[in-house]
């Protein structure tokens, strides 16, 4: 094993373009469509407003972005946030004895985001890994509704396999993430000019296609049904073959009746199902969905600011670095994110409509079957699909390495401060990484995963209790899930780690705009704009959405559960900083303010 210590420093390897590239790998748009489409769409009432909360957490993010930039061009360093709050306080003239408890309150804050942010990612990937193999072998796995179990194994499995490519160094890293860039945005682009044809195509009242979650592939003709009574409840099925292949309706000359799309606003309960015309889509419908949806869309965008923590392997810190936060972020957000989701949430249909999302592990895989059918034949939507799938499970592998690069780099920084166990600060001898960070976060982030996957389908996305007796038979395929009532009164396991990851980037996002803001008070190259009116926008609006969290269960926006135990597991997080930060000082012999600035 080769030696370590903390003399060893990081080596300055990447230009501008791989300093981008880390920063988009981790924004992935081929991925989070795939990925986050199916929360967004379980989030309460508020899916209509999915496109308008993306533009809301779009703002949010470039006013952060901003702030981020800015604070680079003055500290080029490793550490991200965590670094830049001890320099603008230690630089400033009047705050400067603040240095030390500014610098950990956001480091500690950032770990909230960048230590469970990966176990999200790991656990999406067990989602992603089960949809393909349901779709793969039915007979063993339920593609729209896969089995914990086996996506617990997914998740660890892929958990430790990114930290042995963090591990080996960041330019393998860097390599990995531009061919990922690059495969990921073509597939994009494809499927969602591909969406947006099938729409064009298949006006109200045209014969098209629906999708049938059971047999995981679209038929173009209406289902055969029968009505049966199960204590005293008289319930419609579709009637299937012994392939599970449900049966074409029959008309009065025998033949099957042909599937007729329609763009229905609501069901007869008044849940959403698709948007009639296409300002439906970019409208915010309601203010207070906008938010909710934002609380949520966050996860999608973030990972502009992860280039920041490269400061000390960039060749040419201070020039790079502010152009790569940025033109990650425009370049996938503001490009990517908005028109995929403008496509994706237009093609909904009578065929597949926002409820069938809310069922399903996959939606945009459904999405995608439906569009090959109609484009390629029948049957050959399901080859489509998986050649898009492989796009997102590289882009997956992509964003997880690059958020786990930035956490562990984070955490290394904390270690040299000795503000977390010393050993965190030790750099791996032959490979120059933080390795002892990143198997810790390999083994969170396993866990995480875990527990993500644990009831995935829960709450608003509880199955019915006929596809729950669907589901093939097994440990790995039907573990875990019960009954509809039940599933149906737990938390979403996959919404609640996902919305404690994006308060810790609110809480993060909205420290990193008051830094800026000190770090240029009476600065020379002060600009009111990029360093007080931007800063002061993108503090309100994080707040805002972190006010979501609180007021929204009891307005009755959105689900209630998960904000709840998200604002919780950030409070426990909140409390343990405090008693780790007193007791470790004390044990050190350091003090909370700072004694003197010289060093």
């Amino acid at each position: 094993m080769a030696a370590e210590n903390t003399n060893i420093e990081m080596q300055k390897t990447l230009g501008l373009t791989g300093l981008t590239m880390n920063a988009m790998a981790l924004i992935a748009p081929g991925a989070f469509l795939w990925l986050t489409f199916y929360i967004q769409a379980t989030t309460g009432a508020t899916a209509p407003s999915m496109w308008m909360g993306i533009v809301l957490a779009l703002l949010l993010c470039l006013a952060t972005a901003v702030c981020y930039a800015e604070m680079a061009k003055l500290y080029p360093g490793t550490g991200s946030s965590y670094y830049f709050a001890e320099q603008s306080f230690l630089n400033h003239d009047k705050v400067w004895r603040y240095a030390r408890l500014s610098k950990f309150i956001v480091g500690w804050g950032s770990h909230l985001y960048y230590w469970i942010y990966p176990g999200v990612m790991v656990g999406v990937m067990g989602i992603l890994c089960g949809y393909l193999v349901g779709t793969i072998w039915p007979n063993f796995m339920s593609a729209s509704n896969p089995g914990p179990a086996f996506m617990m194994v997914v998740a660890v499995i892929f958990s430790f396999a990114i930290a042995y490519i963090a591990h080996r160094g960041v330019n393998g890293s860097t390599a990995v993430n531009i061919g990922i860039n690059v495969i990921q945005i073509s597939a994009l682009i494809v499927f969602a000019v591909l969406a947006l044809g099938y729409r064009a195509n298949h006006p109200a009242g045209s014969q098209g296609f629906q999708f049938d979650s059971t047999s995981g592939a679209s038929y173009s003709y209406e289902f055969a049904t029968t009505k049966t009574t199960t204590a005293g409840v008289v319930t419609e099925t579709v009637v299937r073959d012994a392939n599970q292949v449900p049966q074409p309706k029959l008309d009065a000359a025998g033949k099957a009746v042909p599937f007729i799309v329609t763009y229905p606003t609501t069901d007869d309960k008044g849940n959403f199902l698709t948007h009639e015309k296409a300002g439906s889509v970019v409208s915010p419908h309601k203010i207070s969905w906008v938010f909710l949806q934002a609380t949520v869309a966050i996860l999608i965008l973030v990972g502009f600011e992860s280039v920041t923590a490269m400061g000390g392997e960039a060749k040419n810190a201070k020039r790079d670095v502010p152009i790569a936060v940025i033109v990650s972020l425009l370049v996938q957000g503001l490009f990517c994110y908005l028109f995929e989701y403008f496509a994706a949430n237009y093609f909904l249909n009578s065929g597949y409509t926002m409820q069938s999302a809310s069922g399903s592990a996959a939606p945009i895989g459904d999405m995608m079957i439906i569009v090959g059918d109609s484009l390629f034949g029948v049957g050959r939507g399901r080859i489509f699909m998986l050649v898009e799938a492989f796009t997102v499970f590289l882009a997956l592998i992509g964003t997880t390495l690059s958020c786990m690069n930035t956490g562990a780099r984070v955490t290394y920084a904390m270690g040299k401060d000795r503000e977390v166990p010393e050993h965190f600060g030790f750099l791996h001898g032959d490979n120059l990484t933080p390795h002892r960070a990143i198997w810790t976060l390999a083994i969170i982030s396993a866990v995480v995963g875990c527990v993500a996957v644990i009831m995935p389908f829960g709450n608003a996305g509880a199955p019915t209790d006929a596809a729950i007796q669907a589901l093939p038979h097994g440990f790995w395929s039907s573990f875990g899930y019960t009954t509809n009532a039940k599933m149906a009164a737990l938390p979403n396991s996959l919404l609640t780690v996902t919305l404690a990851s994006n308060f810790g980037t609110f809480l993060l996002y909205a420290l990193s705009c008051v830094t800026c803001m000190v770090a240029y008070h009476n600065h020379p190259k002060f600009s009111a704009m990029r360093h007080f009116f931007i800063p002061v926008f993108g503090l309100l609006a994080n707040l805002a959405c972190m006010l979501t969290y609180l007021v929204g269960p009891f307005l009755g926006i959105g689900t209630k559960a998960e904000p709840l135990l998200a604002l919780g597991i950030a409070l426990v997080w909140a409390i343990y900083g405090g008693i780790y930060f007193i007791a470790a000082s004390r044990s050190t012999g350091r003090s909370t303010m700072v004694q003197s600035r010289v060093a």
